[in-house]
């Protein structure tokens, strides 16, 4: 059974940083990579994200480039999103997938996730 267990959240002041934490079980990210999405209040799901099992290719969503970096600790079966230089519009729930895919430029993220860890601006 896969299981996803995001964590990391909470409230912090806009250029602040974050590392967030997604505990995984039940498949290889290795193999399958892992992504990662977030939800705002109100608007749709956005995919930020992701680490490619296939070649261990990173992508990161233009609105977090620059200030987000993605990584695995296999033997933790654990994968982070480290986010700096945080922005109000950073404000969402976040979910890791367990697995995501880029093709000709699009993400494409699984179907299972967690329950989500918030982020909110404390500005």
């Amino acid at each position: 059974e896969v299981q996803l267990a995001e964590s990391g959240g909470g409230s912090v002041q806009a250029g602040g940083s974050l590392r967030l934490a997604c505990g995984y079980s039940g498949f290889n990210s290795d193999d399958h990579g892992t992504g990662w999405f977030r939800q705002a209040p109100g608007a749709a799901g956005e995919g930020i994200s992701c680490l490619s099992g296939r070649d261990g290719a990173t992508y990161y969503a233009d609105s977090v480039k620059g200030r987000t970096a993605i990584s695995s600790d296999s033997a933790k079966n654990t994968v982070y999103l480290q986010m700096d230089n945080l922005e109000p519009e950073d404000t969402a729930v976040y979910y890791c997938t367990n697995d995501c895919a880029v093709h000709d430029g699009t993400l494409y993220l699984g179907m299972l996730r967690g329950s989500g860890t918030q982020v909110t601006d404390s500005s």
